[in-house]
């Protein structure tokens, strides 16, 4: 599976495959991130914490923080992409030691990045980092984790359009990804009510109840 945008720590542990082995913690590292990835978003939450503490675990031993805070930050923007908007405590006990694309990837999943900052950004969200938030912008990004993610960052804003939100509980159902499916339906659903269209609200409320009996 690709990692969350800009590759977060996979890209850091670049070096992973063909010679020389790379260390054991760098392969140890990115086979429980993406453990975490899987486990978050179908919803496994003890699968996802613990494969996140190996990986936390495995990182602290390079003694770069850096490197954790990058898994910090990934842990973060999955939250933001299944509409969980909190601070990202972890990531901010190592804001001082970690690099100005951190920072910048930081502040752009808590909705306050700066023009400035865009540019550290990976290539994928300078449109919807820059003020774009039509559909096309999201769409655009090809790996479903980081649509997503900027999908969510819309949402945390206050951007996010109706077609935006159809896109984002789309990729979910295409990954069968029960936690982002039963976060964006409910959204999918409201709009429509809003929208006076009764029909298409039961029958998004009808794919929130299956979905939701498959249990977490």
């Amino acid at each position: 599976m690709k990692m969350i945008g800009w590759g977060m720590v996979l890209l850091a542990l670049a070096g992973c495959a063909g010679p020389p082995r790379a260390p054991d913690w760098q392969i140890n590292a990115r086979d429980a991130l993406e453990r975490q990835i899987k486990a978050f978003m179908s919803g496994e939450s003890r699968v996802e914490q613990a494969e996140f503490d190996k990986a936390r675990r495995e990182l602290e031993s390079t003694g770069q923080p850096g490197l954790v805070a990058r898994a910090e930050l990934q842990r973060c923007a999955l939250r933001v992409a299944t509409l969980t908007f909190e601070p990202c405590e972890g990531f901010e006990r190592l804001r001082a030691d970690a690099p100005a694309a951190e920072r910048a990837y930081a502040d752009y999943l808590a909705g306050r990045i700066t023009p400035p900052q865009v540019p550290l950004l990976p290539a994928k969200y300078h449109a919807v980092a820059g003020g774009r938030e039509d559909v096309l912008a999201v769409r655009a990004i090809a790996d479903p984790v980081s649509r997503l993610v900027a999908a969510g960052v819309l949402a945390r804003g206050g951007r996010a359009s109706t077609e935006v939100v159809t896109l984002a509980a789309e990729t979910a159902s295409q990954q069968g990804w029960r936690r982002a499916l039963l976060a964006w339906l409910p959204v999918q659903a409201q709009r429509a009510e809003r929208a006076g269209a009764v029909e298409e609200a039961e029958r998004l409320r009808r794919r929130i109840a299956l979905v939701a009996k498959g249990g977490w």
